[in-house]
């Protein structure tokens, strides 16, 4: 089995500091709305939950040369 990290800290209302293993994340909005997520690696996501058992999520990875 695996040994995982994973830790996140509130700084702001809305605002969140996500760090992991391997990279750190900062995930903005929440509650109703949409939440916008940007990573140390280059990673972008949106997400949003909808009624009922569905959900919207969009992921653009920066390229690499």
């Amino acid at each position: 089995m695996a040994v995982t990290f994973r830790k996140s800290f509130r700084i702001l209302p809305g605002v969140r500091l996500n760090i992991g293993r391997r990279s750190w994340s900062v995930t903005l909005g929440g509650g109703r709305g949409p939440r916008h997520t940007v990573s140390s690696t280059g990673r972008r996501t949106t997400s949003m939950d909808l009624p009922g058992p569905f959900g919207y999520r969009r992921t653009r990875s920066r390229r690499r040369r």
